[in-house]
């Protein structure tokens, strides 16, 4: 599967889990949600549509071991989902995620 995932978040939400070392997510599924790098304007636009001070992260799938798990999803795409908490280690790096002129975000270029 897909290496690098992403997540996208609140910025406030993002420093509280790297004050707290590590982050937990919003937890309503059980689970962390990803999307990979293909998933994630989709992503943005149905479930952020309009918010501002979001980051994108990019986290190294493969340092997450068993607990990310690739789940059919929207459309039948297979998700990555986190059953654990997020160790602030996998991260790969965390890019501000702007809205542009025509209201879409505005996403940094992704590795798939």
């Amino acid at each position: 599967m897909t290496r690098t995932i992403y997540k996208i978040v609140p910025a406030s939400l993002w420093q509280k889990a790297k004050d707290a070392g590590i982050f937990e997510g919003a937890a309503i599924d059980g689970f962390i949600h990803f999307s990979t790098a293909d998933q994630a304007r989709e992503t943005a636009a149905r479930h952020f549509a309009g918010q501002t001070d979001l980051l994108l992260l990019a986290v190294d799938g493969e340092k997450l071991g068993d607990a990310l798990v690739y789940e059919p999803s929207r459309g039948g795409d297979l998700f990555p989902h986190l059953y654990a908490a997020l160790p602030l280690s996998a991260m790969l790096w965390e890019k501000s995620l702007p809205l542009g002129p025509d209201g879409a975000h505005q996403f940094p270029e992704m590795t798939p």
